[in-house]
């Protein structure tokens, strides 16, 4: 199974964020249209769409990308908002898990979000 490359949106125009908001003001039903042909999509896949679209109307910048992509420690790094000598420095003391390509660190982007859920957490309770 192949993963595709991250793809990022750059954040719509005003106009488009009032339109696209307007159209999701109350409205949970999401159907896809691929090559003229009408897709009902699962909750789990609406809800995440509804998300996307929801960011994208509120103007914000957003990253698609696969759970398990591989990402350098730099990539890995910028997504957590820290130096890269530091998470190199907590993948050495294992707070975040790390595979090796050759003597290239990889990081899973789902291990880099949990290590920021736990941070999130940790601040919220003190």
């Amino acid at each position: 199974m192949s993963l595709l490359a991250p793809r990022l949106s750059s954040a719509l125009n005003p106009g488009e964020q009032g339109t696209l908001a307007s159209v999701l003001a109350g409205s949970d039903d999401v159907t896809v249209f691929v090559d003229g042909t009408a897709h009902r999509l699962a909750p789990e896949a609406r809800d995440a769409v509804l998300d996307l679209l929801q960011r994208l109307a509120g103007g914000d910048t957003v990253t698609v990308a696969s759970v398990a992509e591989l990402l350098t420690t730099s990539q890995a790094a910028e997504l957590a908002g820290i130096s890269h000598t530091f998470l190199r420095n907590m993948t050495d003391r294992g707070e975040i898990p790390v595979q090796y390509r050759g003597s290239h660190r990889r990081i899973r982007r789902e291990d880099v979000m949990a290590w920021l859920a736990g941070q999130e957490n940790a601040t919220n309770t003190h």
